[in-house]
């Protein structure tokens, strides 16, 4: 079976040279903020869905919170079993598939780790499976890129030079999804990789959160939890509870 995009990307060490900009600082800006929103209780245990290296994890375990990260990369969690103690891990996991039930107090799937799969069924299977993770009274927070603001201004081709290395990335819209093809040399070597996420809009959401049992509390539209505005926001970050129906 071939693998899927995302099997071979977030595995590649490319991967991490290209979004190195994605730092601590602002993964410590947006756990401050989301804390201090939900005043989870110092005993809380946390799922940290699609963790990559573990940035966010590890930062809410030095806030004392017993956290389980989880990834399909095994890269990713190869690294990030460095930092493993008493009450922080990690494993190579599919989001798709049940690890623990009614176990956790917060369940987090960050920084556009969403629509990566073809199908809804795929898509609602995953979030029935956070769900499932979750106390009766545990919460899910969603951050996703704000698809509407993506779309409307998406730069079709650039060059970013990183580290010696030359990479052109070319975006389109294209059934339902924004794809971003990215080749570089690097070592004399030529490669190709690519990354579809589906474009989700609100109401994509809605109706995906309906359909696995979740009903949205709040909702924001950057890390500071500003209120969404579909124009100018970055983000679309959603904070759900299981819904009693």
């Amino acid at each position: 079976m071939s693998r899927k995009w995302y099997q071979n990307w977030f595995n590649s060490p490319y991967y991490h040279i290209l979004y190195h900009q994605r730092n601590d600082e602002e993964a410590e800006f947006l756990i401050d903020n989301l804390c201090s929103f939900l005043q989870p209780n110092p005993q809380s245990r946390i799922l940290d869905i699609a963790c990559g290296r573990g940035r966010h994890s590890v930062y809410l375990n030095k806030k004392g919170y017993d956290v389980t990260g989880i990834d399909l990369s095994h890269s990713n969690i190869k690294f990030s079993k460095q930092f493993e103690n008493e009450k922080l891990h990690f494993h190579e996991h599919d989001m798709r598939h049940l690890l623990y039930i009614n176990y956790f107090d917060l369940a987090l799937n960050l920084f556009t780790s969403f629509g990566y799969f073809e199908t809804e069924r795929d898509h609602v299977k995953a979030l029935k499976t956070f769900r499932k993770a979750l106390k009766p009274e545990g919460r899910l927070v969603l951050d996703y890129f704000n698809t509407e603001k993506i779309v409307r201004n998406l730069t079709r081709q650039e060059l970013k030079l990183i580290d010696g290395i030359d990479f052109s990335i070319a975006k389109k819209v294209e059934n339902g999804k924004i794809i971003k093809s990215i080749s570089f040399e690097h070592r004399s070597r030529g490669y190709n990789f690519k990354e579809e996420v589906k474009a989700f809009s609100f109401s994509d959401f809605e109706k995906l959160f309906k359909l696995s049992g979740f009903e949205v509390e709040n909702h924001f539209g950057d890390y500071s939890l500003n209120a969404f505005d579909p124009v100018k926001s970055d983000r679309l970050i959603f904070i759900c509870k299981k819904s009693d129906a």
